[in-house]
C-alpha cells in the first residue's frame, strides 16, 4: 500500500466484438485477446476492473480468463449492461440491435429486470459479490441508480464530465443520452434525486478522467478554421477540446499531459478506459490491424510506465474502500481538532 500515491484505475468495457459496426450476431472473439493486456497491466503492477456484458459473461474463453485474475487477486469483475441484448428481452424498437436503445429507455421494471439478471449472472458464474458498474453507451439516470442501490453495487463510473451524448440517439423517438457538461469531474457520492449532485446515497460516482488541456483562447482560434478542412484537422489533432485517458492510437502525448495535469491538480486518481474489442485486430475502428494494435500496446507501455512514481494501480472497489477509509480519517480528525 503506497497511501503517498495517486490511485491509477483502469476500466473496461467488456463486450463483443466492435459493437460500433451495429452486427445483426454479436461474437466475442476479442475475449482471446485480453489476456495480452492483462500481462502489460500486472507487469506495471495495475489492476483492470473488467465491467462485463451479457455475451462476454457467456463466453467460456472470458470465463476461464476471468476465473483466473480472481483468483489471483490482480483484476476486478463488475456490470456492465448493454440494454438491446440482455435479457429478459423486450423489443422497444423496430430493430433494438440496430439502434442499440439505452437501458434509460426502458419501462423501469424492464431496467429492473435485465439489473437484477445480469447481477445473478455474473455473481454465480463467478462466485464474487459484484460492486463496480458502468451504464452501456454512458446512460444513467436516477431509476438506475436506485436499483444499483438496491442489488448492493458501490461504485458507478458512468459519468464523463464535460461531455453531452445528446447527439447519440438510441431509440428514434426518444430524446438521446445523457448531457454530463456540468457534472462533477471529481469522486462524489450520487444525489439518487439528482445524479449530477452530491448526496447522501451509498453509490460512488467515480467520473471518468476528462480534461481540457488548453487555453480557451485556442479553441477560439480553432473556430475560425472550421469550415477549412486542412487547416481544422491538423489543428484538433495538436489542440483537442477535449483529452481523456482512452487510447486511440494518436492521442499519447494528450495522454500523457493528463496525467501531470493530474499530479499538478493533487486529484487522488485517474481513470484510464477501453473497450475489450479495442484490444483486437478490427475488433473496433480505431484498431483495424495487427500493425495499429501493436502501436496501441506501445503506446500504453510509455503510459503505464509513467505512472510508477506517482500512482499505485487498484481496481474499483479497492478504491472504493480507501476512499471510506480517508473519509471516515478525515471526520476523525475535524473532530479531534
Amino acid at each position: 500500500m503506497h497511501p503517498e500515491k495517486k490511485n491509477f484505475l483502469i476500466t473496461i468495457d467488456t463486450e463483443g466484438d466492435n459493437l460500433w459496426s451495429r452486427p445483426t450476431e454479436i461474437t466475442t472473439e476479442n475475449s482471446c485477446f485480453i489476456r495480452r493486456f492483462q500481462d502489460l497491466c500486472e507487469r506495471y503492477k495495475l489492476k483492470p476492473t473488467y465491467l462485463t456484458n451479457y455475451e462476454m459473461a457467456n463466453a467460456p474463453e472470458f470465463q476461464y480468463f476471468a476465473k483466473d485474475v480472481l483468483s489471483r487477486d490482480v483484476a476486478e469483475i463488475g456490470m456492465h449492461l448493454h440494454a438491446w441484448n440482455t435479457p429478459p428481452y423486450f423489443k422497444l424498437t423496430d430493430n433494438d440491435l440496430f439502434h442499440q436503445p439505452y437501458l434509460i429507455e426502458y419501462p423501469i421494471d424492464v431496467m429492473r429486470d435485465k439489473i437484477v439478471l445480469m447481477t445473478d449472472l455474473l455473481e454465480s458464474m463467478f462466485g464474487k459479490k459484484m460492486v463496480s458498474h458502468r451504464a452501456g453507451r454512458w446512460g444513467f439516470d436516477e431509476r438506475y441508480a436506485r436499483i444499483l442501490v438496491e442489488n448492493g453495487y458501490k461504485v458507478d463510473c458512468s459519468v464523463t464530465p464535460l461531455i453531452s451524448w445528446k447527439g447519440c440517439i438510441g431509440d428514434p423517438v426518444q430524446s438521446g443520452g445523457n448531457d454530463y457538461t456540468n457534472f462533477h469531474k471529481d469522486t462524489y457520492f450520487i444525489n439518487l434525486n439528482d445524479i449530477s449532485k452530491k448526496g447522501m446515497s451509498s453509490l460512488l460516482e467515480v467520473p471518468v478522467s476528462i480534461e481540457k488541456l488548453y487555453f480557451s483562447c485556442i479553441d477560439d482560434f480553432k473556430n475560425t478554421f472550421q469550415n477549412i478542412p486542412p487547416i481544422r484537422k491538423p489543428l484538433n489533432y495538436l489542440f483537442p477540446t477535449l483529452t481523456w485517458l482512452r487510447p486511440d492510437g494518436s492521442n499519447l502525448r494528450h495522454m500523457l499531459n493528463l496525467l501531470k495535469k493530474t499530479v499538478h491538480l493533487n486529484k487522488d486518481y485517474v481513470e484510464f478506459v477501453l473497450h475489450s474489442s479495442e484490444l483486437m485486430p478490427g475488433g473496433s475502428p480505431n484498431f483495424v490491424s495487427k500493425k495499429a494494435i501493436d502501436k496501441l500496446y506501445e503506446d500504453m507501455e510509455i503510459l503505464f510506465s509513467k505512472t510508477l512514481n506517482h500512482y499505485v494501480g487498484c481496481t474499483l472497489n479497492e478504491y472504493y474502500e480507501k476512499y471510506i477509509l480517508k473519509k471516515a480519517i478525515d471526520v476523525e480528525d475535524n473532530l479531534i481538532k
